[in-house]
């Protein structure tokens, strides 16, 4: 004879009795704990990001170079002419160089490089000038002697000799001109300089000019000498004893600590 259907099952299927689950078996104290029990790894969390460019210090810590907080990375400027004189440095040096030339070592160079490299060709040049003041001198007398007017009186030929004289004498000068331009350009010194003891250099990284810019800034000496030589007589009052075209070429004549 069949036993009646379990309660709770509607469609007559006997219901399985339900096993007690086991308790999770303790673990040694200090090991990790199984798979099933595991923590999830919290995943690293980045820094935010610096509106200045580099990443977020912590609050109360220096800020980073290059970060955007007025501390260039190391080697940026490295003489950092920003008007930041060194300590116990006269005002007007740049930090790293050696102090500014006085306008007299500058006056003496330029005296010395006159009597060194541009004393044959002036001396040429004058020469020639000389014959023909004289050729026109003695036409003049010739001329008054005759009872002839100056405004009437012919101009007399130039003297080959002259015209030799102011032609081989100006092309000294412009070789010349090359030489010490060349020097600046690639050392920082012509010869007064280098007698006298300073030199010209870049004022952003006192490096050497190079030739484009030593010209250049011969070329803009004009303008020193366009207001009644105020140009060159700027370095007498300027903190970094600049003329015109320093201050346009952004250039410094120092001393030369060698």
């Amino acid at each position: 004879m069949s036993q009646p259907p379990g309660p709770g099952t509607p469609s007559g299927i006997p219901q399985q009795p339900q096993q007690p689950q086991q308790p999770a078996p303790a673990q040694p104290y200090g090991s990790p704990p199984p798979y099933p029990y595991a923590q999830p790894q919290q995943p690293p969390q980045s820094q935010p990001a610096s509106p200045y460019g580099g990443p977020q210090q912590p609050y109360g810590g220096p800020p980073a170079y290059g970060s955007g907080y007025g501390y260039p990375a190391p080697g940026a400027y490295p003489y950092a002419g920003y008007g930041y004189p060194a300590p116990g440095m006269p005002p007007g040096t740049l930090p790293g160089m050696p102090p500014p030339a006085s306008w007299g070592a500058r006056l003496g160079a330029l005296l010395l490089d006159g009597l060194t490299v541009m004393l044959v060709p002036s001396g040429l040049i004058t020469a020639g000038y000389v014959q023909l003041a004289v050729k026109l001198a003695d036409r003049w007398k010739d001329c008054d002697d005759a009872g002839i007017s100056r405004d009437a009186c012919p101009t007399p030929k130039a003297p080959a000799s002259s015209v030799t004289l102011i032609v081989i004498g100006g092309v000294l000068s412009l070789v010349a001109m090359v030489f010490l331009v060349l020097r600046e350009g690639k050392t920082g010194q012509t010869p007064g300089k280098r007698i006298v003891g300073i030199r010209l250099l870049r004022e952003q990284d006192g490096s050497a000019l190079g030739f484009g810019l030593a010209l250049g800034r011969r070329l803009l000496h004009v303008l020193d000498a366009l207001p009644c030589y105020l140009g060159f007589l700027w370095p007498l009052w300027d903190g970094r004893k600049q003329t015109f075209a320093d201050k346009m070429t952004h250039t410094v004549v120092v001393r030369d600590p060698r």
